[in-house]
Protein backbone atom coordinates (compact mmCIF):
# COMPACT_ATOMS: atom_id res chain seq x y z
CA UNK A 1 0.00 0.00 0.00
CA UNK A 2 3.06 2.48 0.62
CA UNK A 3 4.33 2.06 -2.31
CA UNK A 4 1.14 2.97 -4.28
CA UNK A 5 0.56 6.07 -2.42
CA UNK A 6 4.63 7.04 -3.37
CA UNK A 7 3.55 6.48 -6.69
CA UNK A 8 0.48 8.45 -6.45
CA UNK A 9 2.54 11.58 -4.56
CA UNK A 10 4.91 11.66 -7.48
CA UNK A 11 2.97 14.34 -9.16
CA UNK A 12 2.94 16.74 -6.15
CA UNK A 13 6.30 17.19 -4.59
CA UNK A 14 4.95 19.13 -1.38
CA UNK A 15 2.58 15.58 -0.82
CA UNK A 16 5.53 13.24 -1.35
CA UNK A 17 7.58 14.85 1.21
CA UNK A 18 4.98 14.95 3.62
CA UNK A 19 3.71 11.00 3.15
CA UNK A 20 7.68 10.12 3.32
CA UNK A 21 8.26 11.64 6.19
CA UNK A 22 4.92 10.22 7.91
CA UNK A 23 4.73 6.69 10.12
CA UNK A 24 2.33 4.73 8.07
CA UNK A 25 2.35 2.40 11.02
CA UNK A 26 1.53 4.48 13.63
CA UNK A 27 -1.38 6.47 11.62
CA UNK A 28 -3.02 3.27 11.11
CA UNK A 29 -2.64 2.44 14.55
CA UNK A 30 -4.26 5.74 15.88
CA UNK A 31 -7.17 4.41 13.74
CA UNK A 32 -8.76 8.47 13.38
CA UNK A 33 -12.48 7.54 11.92
CA UNK A 34 -13.90 9.97 9.40
CA UNK A 35 -17.26 10.08 7.94
CA UNK A 36 -18.00 10.98 4.64
CA UNK A 37 -20.94 11.99 3.80
CA UNK A 38 -22.12 11.86 0.17
CA UNK A 39 -21.41 9.30 -2.37
CA UNK A 40 -21.15 11.07 -5.94
CA UNK A 41 -17.28 11.00 -6.87
CA UNK A 42 -16.24 14.22 -4.87
CA UNK A 43 -16.87 11.95 -1.62
CA UNK A 44 -16.10 8.41 -3.55
CA UNK A 45 -12.18 10.09 -3.39
CA UNK A 46 -11.76 11.46 -0.16
CA UNK A 47 -13.15 8.11 1.10
CA UNK A 48 -10.29 6.27 -0.96
CA UNK A 49 -7.62 8.82 -0.15
CA UNK A 50 -8.33 9.00 3.44
CA UNK A 51 -8.67 4.95 4.23
CA UNK A 52 -5.52 4.76 2.32
CA UNK A 53 -3.40 7.22 4.47
CA UNK A 54 -4.31 5.47 7.18
CA UNK A 55 -7.66 6.79 8.64
CA UNK A 56 -11.14 4.66 9.50
CA UNK A 57 -13.47 5.00 7.19
CA UNK A 58 -17.32 4.97 6.95
CA UNK A 59 -19.03 6.88 3.91
CA UNK A 60 -22.84 7.37 4.13
CA UNK A 61 -24.56 7.52 0.68
CA UNK A 62 -28.76 8.04 0.88
CA UNK A 63 -29.18 6.23 -2.75
CA UNK A 64 -29.10 2.69 -2.59
CA UNK A 65 -27.34 3.00 -5.84
CA UNK A 66 -23.71 3.96 -6.29
CA UNK A 67 -22.76 7.10 -7.59
CA UNK A 68 -24.30 9.91 -5.76
CA UNK A 69 -27.09 12.68 -7.54
CA UNK A 70 -25.02 15.21 -9.35
CA UNK A 71 -21.90 12.85 -10.48
CA UNK A 72 -24.36 10.51 -13.05
CA UNK A 73 -25.45 13.33 -14.56
CA UNK A 74 -22.13 15.10 -15.67
CA UNK A 75 -20.64 15.43 -19.02
CA UNK A 76 -17.67 14.19 -17.36
CA UNK A 77 -14.94 16.22 -19.12
CA UNK A 78 -11.44 16.02 -16.89
CA UNK A 79 -9.51 19.62 -18.17
CA UNK A 80 -8.05 22.59 -16.40
CA UNK A 81 -9.55 25.09 -19.34
CA UNK A 82 -12.92 26.43 -19.71
CA UNK A 83 -11.88 30.29 -18.63
CA UNK A 84 -10.53 29.45 -15.07
CA UNK A 85 -8.84 32.10 -13.05
CA UNK A 86 -4.96 30.99 -12.47
CA UNK A 87 -5.08 29.72 -8.51
CA UNK A 88 -8.02 27.57 -9.89
CA UNK A 89 -6.20 26.20 -13.36
CA UNK A 90 -3.21 25.06 -11.18
CA UNK A 91 -5.44 23.03 -8.58
CA UNK A 92 -7.42 21.61 -11.29
CA UNK A 93 -3.70 20.91 -13.58
CA UNK A 94 -2.53 18.98 -10.72
CA UNK A 95 -5.95 17.36 -10.74
CA UNK A 96 -5.63 16.17 -14.08
CA UNK A 97 -1.85 14.88 -13.27
CA UNK A 98 -3.58 12.39 -10.29
CA UNK A 99 -6.11 11.38 -12.92
CA UNK A 100 -3.43 9.92 -14.63
CA UNK A 101 -1.71 8.50 -11.72
CA UNK A 102 -5.50 6.46 -10.03
CA UNK A 103 -5.87 5.60 -13.86
CA UNK A 104 -3.00 3.21 -12.99
CA UNK A 105 -3.67 2.97 -9.43
CA UNK A 106 -7.23 1.94 -9.03
CA UNK A 107 -8.41 -1.24 -10.51
CA UNK A 108 -10.80 -0.87 -13.44
CA UNK A 109 -10.71 3.17 -13.96
CA UNK A 110 -9.87 3.48 -17.50
CA UNK A 111 -9.72 7.22 -18.30
CA UNK A 112 -9.66 8.69 -22.24
CA UNK A 113 -7.29 10.64 -22.73
CA UNK A 114 -9.02 11.29 -26.10
CA UNK A 115 -8.08 15.40 -25.93
CA UNK A 116 -10.59 18.03 -26.62
CA UNK A 117 -11.38 20.28 -30.22
CA UNK A 118 -12.79 23.55 -28.77
CA UNK A 119 -14.21 26.64 -30.61
CA UNK A 120 -17.26 27.87 -28.50
CA UNK A 121 -15.80 30.95 -28.30
CA UNK A 122 -15.33 34.24 -31.09
CA UNK A 123 -12.05 34.01 -32.60
CA UNK A 124 -10.81 36.76 -30.75
CA UNK A 125 -11.27 35.21 -27.57
CA UNK A 126 -10.07 31.79 -28.72
CA UNK A 127 -6.64 33.00 -29.48
CA UNK A 128 -6.28 35.33 -26.46
CA UNK A 129 -7.91 31.91 -24.21
CA UNK A 130 -5.12 30.06 -25.76
CA UNK A 131 -2.29 32.25 -25.06
CA UNK A 132 -3.07 32.59 -21.83
CA UNK A 133 -3.53 29.21 -20.92
CA UNK A 134 -0.36 28.37 -23.00
CA UNK A 135 1.80 30.84 -20.46
CA UNK A 136 0.15 29.12 -17.71
CA UNK A 137 2.00 25.80 -19.10
CA UNK A 138 -1.12 24.39 -20.33
CA UNK A 139 -0.55 21.88 -23.75
CA UNK A 140 -3.19 23.58 -25.92
CA UNK A 141 -2.49 24.90 -29.35
CA UNK A 142 -4.67 26.81 -32.30
CA UNK A 143 -5.49 24.16 -35.17
CA UNK A 144 -7.10 25.52 -38.40
CA UNK A 145 -9.47 23.71 -40.30
CA UNK A 146 -7.47 21.18 -42.35
CA UNK A 147 -6.16 19.94 -38.55
CA UNK A 148 -9.14 19.73 -37.23
CA UNK A 149 -11.11 17.68 -39.99
CA UNK A 150 -8.21 15.20 -39.14
CA UNK A 151 -8.54 14.99 -35.66
CA UNK A 152 -12.26 14.77 -35.86
CA UNK A 153 -12.78 13.71 -39.91
CA UNK A 154 -16.87 13.41 -39.65
CA UNK A 155 -17.74 16.88 -38.38
CA UNK A 156 -19.92 17.97 -40.73
CA UNK A 157 -18.80 21.83 -40.98
CA UNK A 158 -15.21 22.24 -39.31
CA UNK A 159 -14.02 25.13 -38.06
CA UNK A 160 -11.44 27.42 -39.58
CA UNK A 161 -10.01 28.08 -36.56
CA UNK A 162 -9.42 25.53 -33.66
CA UNK A 163 -8.23 25.34 -29.78
CA UNK A 164 -6.69 21.73 -29.49
CA UNK A 165 -5.97 20.24 -25.56
CA UNK A 166 -4.15 16.95 -26.56
CA UNK A 167 -4.11 16.12 -23.12
CA UNK A 168 -7.77 16.45 -21.45
CA UNK A 169 -9.99 13.50 -21.04
CA UNK A 170 -13.19 11.99 -19.63
CA UNK A 171 -14.17 9.12 -17.38
CA UNK A 172 -17.51 7.67 -17.19
CA UNK A 173 -18.96 9.28 -13.81
CA UNK A 174 -20.68 6.23 -12.18
CA UNK A 175 -18.16 3.72 -13.16
CA UNK A 176 -15.29 5.98 -11.21
CA UNK A 177 -17.06 6.35 -8.52
CA UNK A 178 -17.91 2.54 -8.74
CA UNK A 179 -13.79 2.30 -9.15
CA UNK A 180 -13.10 4.20 -5.98
CA UNK A 181 -15.59 2.60 -3.52
CA UNK A 182 -14.28 -0.93 -4.58
CA UNK A 183 -10.77 0.28 -3.85
CA UNK A 184 -11.32 2.06 -0.48
CA UNK A 185 -13.79 -1.05 0.50
CA UNK A 186 -10.36 -2.98 -0.50
CA UNK A 187 -8.37 -0.83 2.01
CA UNK A 188 -11.13 -1.28 4.59
CA UNK A 189 -13.44 1.71 4.08
CA UNK A 190 -17.55 0.90 5.00
CA UNK A 191 -19.30 1.93 2.56
CA UNK A 192 -23.49 2.26 3.91
CA UNK A 193 -25.73 2.70 0.69
CA UNK A 194 -28.80 3.75 1.63
CA UNK A 195 -28.23 5.47 4.59
CA UNK A 196 -29.56 9.12 5.50
CA UNK A 197 -27.78 11.72 7.43
CA UNK A 198 -30.35 13.79 8.86
CA UNK A 199 -28.09 15.81 10.82
CA UNK A 200 -24.77 16.25 12.43
CA UNK A 201 -24.43 15.27 15.76
CA UNK A 202 -22.51 18.05 17.90
CA UNK A 203 -21.26 18.80 21.83
CA UNK A 204 -19.66 21.48 23.23
CA UNK A 205 -16.22 20.58 21.86
CA UNK A 206 -17.45 20.34 18.04
CA UNK A 207 -19.10 18.00 15.17
CA UNK A 208 -18.91 14.23 17.18
CA UNK A 209 -20.58 12.40 14.44
CA UNK A 210 -23.84 11.38 12.23
CA UNK A 211 -27.59 11.29 13.13
CA UNK A 212 -28.84 8.55 10.96
CA UNK A 213 -32.39 6.78 11.04
CA UNK A 214 -30.22 3.87 13.05
CA UNK A 215 -29.16 6.41 15.58
CA UNK A 216 -25.72 8.71 15.78
CA UNK A 217 -22.89 7.40 13.86
CA UNK A 218 -19.70 8.84 16.24
CA UNK A 219 -16.69 9.93 14.46
CA UNK A 220 -13.54 12.31 15.07
CA UNK A 221 -13.97 14.32 11.91
CA UNK A 222 -17.20 14.19 9.14
CA UNK A 223 -16.47 15.35 5.99
CA UNK A 224 -19.32 16.94 4.19
CA UNK A 225 -19.65 16.52 0.49
CA UNK A 226 -23.04 15.79 -0.35
CA UNK A 227 -23.51 18.16 -3.44
CA UNK A 228 -26.51 20.47 -3.63
CA UNK A 229 -27.48 18.52 -0.41
CA UNK A 230 -25.06 19.72 1.87
CA UNK A 231 -26.73 23.25 2.92
CA UNK A 232 -29.23 21.26 4.24
CA UNK A 233 -26.67 19.05 6.31
CA UNK A 234 -24.76 21.81 7.27
CA UNK A 235 -28.03 24.20 8.84
CA UNK A 236 -28.35 21.42 11.39
CA UNK A 237 -25.19 22.86 13.42
CA UNK A 238 -26.12 26.58 12.06
CA UNK A 239 -23.90 27.20 9.34
CA UNK A 240 -25.43 28.41 6.22
CA UNK A 241 -23.31 27.32 2.83
CA UNK A 242 -24.77 29.55 -0.09
CA UNK A 243 -24.89 27.85 -3.43
CA UNK A 244 -26.43 27.35 -6.90
CA UNK A 245 -27.82 24.81 -8.11
CA UNK A 246 -28.84 25.57 -11.84
CA UNK A 247 -30.23 22.66 -13.39
CA UNK A 248 -28.00 21.14 -16.84
CA UNK A 249 -29.90 18.67 -19.58
CA UNK A 250 -28.15 16.18 -20.97
CA UNK A 251 -29.14 14.26 -23.73
CA UNK A 252 -27.96 10.85 -25.27
CA UNK A 253 -28.41 8.46 -27.68
CA UNK A 254 -28.92 5.18 -28.72
CA UNK A 255 -25.62 3.37 -29.55
CA UNK A 256 -23.91 4.22 -32.87
CA UNK A 257 -20.77 3.45 -34.65
CA UNK A 258 -17.69 5.46 -34.02
CA UNK A 259 -18.04 8.33 -34.92
CA UNK A 260 -16.05 10.55 -32.83
CA UNK A 261 -12.50 10.35 -31.37
CA UNK A 262 -12.62 12.78 -28.80
CA UNK A 263 -14.41 16.01 -26.81
CA UNK A 264 -16.08 18.45 -29.12
CA UNK A 265 -16.75 21.66 -27.92
CA UNK A 266 -18.38 23.99 -30.38
CA UNK A 267 -20.92 26.34 -30.26
CA UNK A 268 -24.07 25.89 -28.64
CA UNK A 269 -23.21 22.20 -28.31
CA UNK A 270 -20.63 19.67 -26.72
CA UNK A 271 -20.58 15.99 -27.70
CA UNK A 272 -18.46 13.21 -26.95
CA UNK A 273 -19.18 9.67 -27.61
CA UNK A 274 -19.31 6.64 -25.03
CA UNK A 275 -17.46 3.62 -24.80
CA UNK A 276 -20.64 1.90 -25.20
CA UNK A 277 -21.47 4.07 -28.34
CA UNK A 278 -23.81 6.07 -27.58
CA UNK A 279 -23.51 9.65 -27.63
CA UNK A 280 -23.81 12.53 -24.74
CA UNK A 281 -24.40 15.99 -25.61
CA UNK A 282 -25.51 19.16 -24.04
CA UNK A 283 -25.52 23.01 -24.90
CA UNK A 284 -22.00 23.22 -22.27
CA UNK A 285 -20.05 20.69 -20.22
CA UNK A 286 -22.53 21.08 -17.27
CA UNK A 287 -25.75 21.00 -19.51
CA UNK A 288 -28.37 22.46 -21.08
CA UNK A 289 -31.35 25.15 -19.67
CA UNK A 290 -34.12 22.63 -19.91
CA UNK A 291 -36.73 25.45 -19.97
CA UNK A 292 -40.30 24.91 -19.80
CA UNK A 293 -40.54 21.53 -22.08
CA UNK A 294 -37.30 19.67 -21.21
CA UNK A 295 -38.32 17.13 -23.77
CA UNK A 296 -38.69 19.59 -26.89
CA UNK A 297 -35.53 21.11 -25.58
CA UNK A 298 -33.77 17.80 -26.09
CA UNK A 299 -35.38 16.86 -29.27
CA UNK A 300 -34.24 20.40 -30.36
CA UNK A 301 -30.53 19.36 -28.82
CA UNK A 302 -30.92 15.81 -30.84
CA UNK A 303 -31.34 17.18 -34.00
CA UNK A 304 -28.00 19.61 -33.77
CA UNK A 305 -26.32 16.53 -32.81
CA UNK A 306 -27.56 14.52 -35.97
CA UNK A 307 -26.73 18.12 -37.89
CA UNK A 308 -23.09 18.73 -36.92
CA UNK A 309 -22.34 14.79 -37.58
CA UNK A 310 -21.38 12.34 -40.47
CA UNK A 311 -22.92 9.09 -40.25
CA UNK A 312 -25.18 10.49 -37.28
CA UNK A 313 -28.36 11.35 -39.75
CA UNK A 314 -30.20 7.70 -38.63
CA UNK A 315 -28.98 7.65 -34.84
CA UNK A 316 -32.25 7.71 -32.51
CA UNK A 317 -32.32 9.35 -29.50
CA UNK A 318 -32.83 7.58 -26.47
CA UNK A 319 -33.42 9.90 -23.65
CA UNK A 320 -32.51 13.00 -21.38
CA UNK A 321 -31.38 13.80 -17.91
CA UNK A 322 -31.46 16.70 -16.10
CA UNK A 323 -29.00 17.01 -13.07
CA UNK A 324 -28.19 19.96 -10.49
CA UNK A 325 -25.03 21.12 -10.79
CA UNK A 326 -23.64 22.45 -6.66
CA UNK A 327 -22.11 25.65 -7.60
CA UNK A 328 -20.75 28.05 -5.24
CA UNK A 329 -21.65 31.59 -5.84
CA UNK A 330 -18.13 32.54 -6.94
CA UNK A 331 -18.00 29.36 -9.16
CA UNK A 332 -14.75 27.54 -7.31
CA UNK A 333 -15.00 25.08 -4.26
CA UNK A 334 -15.64 25.44 -1.22
CA UNK A 335 -13.21 22.96 0.73
CA UNK A 336 -12.07 23.28 3.90
CA UNK A 337 -12.74 23.21 7.74
CA UNK A 338 -15.15 25.22 9.16
CA UNK A 339 -14.06 27.63 11.71
CA UNK A 340 -15.87 27.07 15.07
CA UNK A 341 -16.84 23.95 14.29
CA UNK A 342 -13.96 21.47 14.91
CA UNK A 343 -15.00 17.93 13.19
CA UNK A 344 -16.26 19.54 10.71
CA UNK A 345 -14.83 19.85 7.12
CA UNK A 346 -16.81 20.73 3.76
CA UNK A 347 -16.07 19.85 -0.17
CA UNK A 348 -18.41 21.26 -2.35
CA UNK A 349 -17.68 21.96 -6.00
CA UNK A 350 -18.55 21.86 -9.31
CA UNK A 351 -16.33 20.64 -12.09
CA UNK A 352 -16.64 17.79 -9.60
CA UNK A 353 -15.06 15.55 -12.19
CA UNK A 354 -11.96 17.27 -12.86
CA UNK A 355 -11.53 18.21 -9.29
CA UNK A 356 -11.98 14.74 -7.13
CA UNK A 357 -8.30 13.16 -6.93
CA UNK A 358 -7.11 16.87 -5.78
CA UNK A 359 -9.98 17.83 -3.86
CA UNK A 360 -9.58 13.91 -2.12
CA UNK A 361 -5.74 14.11 -1.78
CA UNK A 362 -5.51 17.24 -0.60
CA UNK A 363 -8.31 17.55 1.83
CA UNK A 364 -7.48 13.74 3.53
CA UNK A 365 -3.98 15.46 4.39
CA UNK A 366 -5.05 18.28 5.80
CA UNK A 367 -7.93 16.21 8.27
CA UNK A 368 -5.46 13.75 8.97
CA UNK A 369 -1.78 15.77 9.16
CA UNK A 370 -3.81 19.21 9.96
CA UNK A 371 -1.69 20.88 6.66
CA UNK A 372 -3.33 22.78 4.26
CA UNK A 373 -1.73 23.05 1.14
CA UNK A 374 -1.09 25.61 -0.92
CA UNK A 375 -3.26 24.65 -3.90
CA UNK A 376 -6.44 24.64 -1.92
CA UNK A 377 -5.97 27.87 0.45
CA UNK A 378 -7.69 30.25 -2.31
CA UNK A 379 -10.82 28.35 -1.67
CA UNK A 380 -11.74 27.94 2.32
CA UNK A 381 -15.24 27.83 3.00
CA UNK A 382 -15.10 30.63 5.67
CA UNK A 383 -14.85 33.10 2.84
CA UNK A 384 -18.64 32.65 1.91
CA UNK A 385 -20.23 31.12 5.44
CA UNK A 386 -22.55 32.82 7.44
CA UNK A 387 -24.06 31.05 10.42
CA UNK A 388 -27.25 31.55 12.28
Amino acid sequence: MDEEVGRLADSHPRYQSNLHRRNFRELRLAQKHVIVVGGGIIGASFAYHLVKSGARVTLLDEAKERGGVATPKSWAWINASCGNPENYFHLRSHSMKLWRSLDKAVPGMRVNWCGGLLWDLPEDELRAYVKQQSSWGYDIKLVDRQKARKIEPNLLEPPEIAARAADEGVVEPEHAVTCFLAAAEQYGAQILSGVRAIRLAEDGEGIKGVMTDDGVLEADDVVVAAGAASPQILKTVGVALPLDTPPGLLVTSEPAPELLNGLVMAPELHVRQRPDGSLIAGSDFGGTEPGKDPEATAEQLFGKVKAMIRGAENVKMAGFAIGHRPTPPDGVSVVGRIMGKPGLYVCVTHSGITLAPALGELGALEILEGERDSLLKPFAPDRLLARK
